[in-house]
């Protein structure tokens, strides 16, 4: 096996058994990459909306139920009753003024509330009034929808 330099590549020449000699590009092909960077990026396009909230919160179920459409601000009360605004732990006390400055355009005057269904009334009712002296009246309540077997 001999090495030849040839327009500025290396080319490995190999001889074959007849006597020929075969010369072989060393280039990497970069099709086989190019599709497994494409499957990726179809699939954390598909599941990065699924991870909206990386809180888990076991949220009441209720009858009617509407799906959420639009990317909006959500607080969320966890089973200790700790308060989250988006997914980053705030103090209820402060949460009027985050919620201000959060909130400054007129799609942003909407809040999400996810409580876990174990908080106790007292601990949603301080948050509720926490997103009301905020200045924000359109606050939504997240549930689930009851499910088959959940009824019985």
């Amino acid at each position: 096996m001999t090495c030849r330099v040839a327009k500025g590549r290396y080319r490995v020449a190999f001889t074959a058994r007849n006597g020929s000699t075969q010369t072989a590009l060393s280039d990497i092909n970069i099709t086989p990459l190019v599709d497994v960077v494409l499957v990726l990026l179809v699939i954390f396009m598909i599941t990065a909306p699924v991870l909206q909230s990386g809180i888990e919160v076991a949220v009441p179920q209720t009858k009617t139920v509407k799906q959420i459409t639009e990317q909006r601000t959500v607080v969320t009360i966890d089973s200790q009753q700790r308060v989250y605004l988006d997914d980053k732990p705030v103090n209820v006390n402060d949460l009027p003024a985050m919620l201000q400055r959060t909130a400054r355009s007129e799609a942003n005057r909407v809040i999400y509330v996810r409580a876990d269904q174990r908080v106790p009334f007292g601990a949603f009712a301080s948050v509720m009034d926490a997103v009301k002296q905020a200045g924000i009246t359109n606050i939504s309540i997240v549930t689930q929808p009851i499910t088959s077997h959940n009824s019985q």
